[in-house]
């Protein structure tokens, strides 16, 4: 049995590269996305705060995409030319469904190029899945399946790239270059703009599905993201946390990465979260154990603490907000289950 404890001083959530297993391709080095922003933007100054970008990833297991080209209000889905008698018709029915809505377009498209394509997308693990359809009008989606049981399904990875200027400028200045950059990276990408997709100070935001790894603060050439998913991992330095997950159980994935070195896009499934006593208020505890490689239980305990300070969290904030930061306490592999 193997122990990591945090050793006094250091705070896990700093790190931003783990140590590769042998004949596993090396970490990209975190460097600041590009794009000209005024100091007092949320993502200039998330960037100088040095703010974590561990478990921050939205809870939503299941996705539908909507290709809508042109522009975008800031709810993209009733402020854009799709049709907003179906529109709130359609988010109802996502919200019923527990589905999360992404808008999508390619990079610089016109709306005369609209493919009116769509696409369910599922993150489970276990289940990871991405199903595209096209359809005739913006009715038909309130009539189709959208269990995955229509369409077909993708086989390469998909990268949707936060642009959704009128939410928070942030997301257009350093979102656009990387959607236009991200499909000449150098390894498979089916890549799109989207809408919203929280974290507007860890501009350029990324989410790559079927897994629904969610990334921050990506630089522009987007080569170091593309690179990890082509060789089947993730790339730690940007990585947000997997949506669909608990954010103890995404702070827990973040830091055993970091300790064990262990990349794959499919490495240490959630088991199970349990909450421990709060040793004092506004510090959260928990035990999270996650599935180790060869079947053994890796035991992560973290601690989750209120910023000390309160600041401009999204650049459209009426005030500042405290947040949340995520630290490793300790980390225990157990040996592996013998039948008996």
């Amino acid at each position: 049995m193997g122990v990591v404890t945090a050793a006094p001083g250091r705070d896990p959530a700093s790190t931003v590269s783990a140590e590769p297993e042998p004949g596993n391709p090396i970490p990209p080095t975190r460097s600041t996305p590009s794009g000209r922003l005024d100091a007092a933007r949320c993502s200039v100054q998330a960037l100088v705060r040095g703010d974590s970008l561990v478990a921050t990833a939205p809870p939503a297991r299941r996705w539908l995409l909507v290709e809508q080209p042109g522009p975008w209000g800031r709810d993209a889905l009733l402020e854009s030319r799709f049709d907003r008698r179906v529109a709130s018709r359609l988010a109802a029915r996502a919200r019923e469904l527990g589905m999360r809505i992404q808008l999508v377009r390619r990079a610089g498209d016109r709306l005369a190029d609209s493919g009116r394509r769509w696409a369910v997308a599922d993150t489970t693990p276990g289940r990871e899945t991405i199903w595209w359809s096209t359809r005739e009008s913006e009715a038909e989606l309130l009539q189709v399946p959208w269990d995955g049981s229509v369409g077909t399904p993708s086989q390469v990875p998909t990268y949707l790239v936060c642009t959704h200027g009128a939410h928070d400028v942030c997301c257009a200045v350093r979102g656009r270059p990387l959607a236009r950059a991200l499909p000449g990276a150098g390894g498979p990408a089916d890549v799109w703009e989207t809408s919203h997709l929280g974290g507007d100070r860890f501009a350029a935001n990324v989410v790559v599905l079927p897994w629904g790894f969610v990334y921050g603060q990506v630089p522009e050439d987007g080569d170091g993201l593309v690179a990890a998913h082509a060789a089947g991992q993730v790339a730690l330095p940007w990585l947000r946390g997997r949506a669909g997950l608990v954010p103890a159980a995404q702070a827990a994935q973040h830091h055993a990465r970091q300790e064990l070195g262990l990349l794959g896009v499919h490495d240490l499934a959630s088991r199970r979260v349990r909450e421990l006593p709060s040793p004092t208020p506004g510090v959260d505890r928990y035990d999270v154990v996650l599935a180790g490689p060869d079947g053994e239980d890796v035991l992560v305990t973290v601690e989750s603490r209120l910023s000390a300070e309160a600041h401009q969290l999204t650049c459209a904030a009426a005030q500042p907000g405290h947040w949340r930061t995520w630290h490793l306490l300790a980390l225990r592999v157990s040996a592996p289950t013998t039948p008996t």
